[in-house]
């Protein structure tokens, strides 16, 4: 009984320091304490160099990224440039960054026709999932940007990952 008992309070304790041992690295985690930076304005990119991407097989739209268009900013938010192209040419471009961490975009600002960038009035984060109108940055998260719940590596690494359509997750 004695030997039941000690084994009982002694899987209690290391259950509670497990369970200390977790709360503390969540709560240490960026999750809690992460402020965005101020999004620089958006980058310069070239057509003639994206990189596209499937999104749907149904879509007329093709997707595409200018790498140099892509950063990894210090509060993990990879920004990047996306331009989406109808079949009869006419774009779609904007100036999105994705949180890996949870799963969340936001679109900073929208090109016109003119190519005058024109910024969000008061961009939100958006969630990535169950959200048609965020199916490119998904297929962007799993392609390139995320390594799970986190940026990828490096930009490069992203690139690399564009290039071979290599789904990160």
């Amino acid at each position: 009984m004695r030997s039941m008992r000690f084994k009982t309070l002694t899987f209690v304790m290391l259950l509670s320091l497990s369970l200390t041992s977790w709360a503390q690295t969540y709560a240490s985690d960026s999750l809690l304490d992460w402020k965005e930076v101020e999004a620089p304005p958006p980058p310069a990119f070239n057509v003639n160099k994206l990189l596209t991407f499937d999104v749907l097989k149904a879509s007329s739209l093709t997707f595409g990224v200018d790498p140099a268009s892509i950063s990894i900013g210090e509060d993990e938010v990879v920004r990047y440039v996306i331009v989406a192209t109808s079949p009869t040419g006419v774009r779609n471009v904007f100036y999105e960054g994705i949180r890996c961490a949870t799963g969340e975009y936001k679109t900073y600002a929208r090109q016109n026709n003119e190519g005058v960038w024109n910024k969000v009035s008061n961009p939100e984060w958006r969630s990535v999932f169950n959200n048609a109108g965020a199916r490119h940055v998904l297929q962007f998260a799993k392609t390139a940007a995320c390594d799970n719940t986190a940026p990828t590596r490096t930009v490069d690494e992203m690139v690399h990952n564009l290039k071979t359509n290599r789904i990160t997750r």
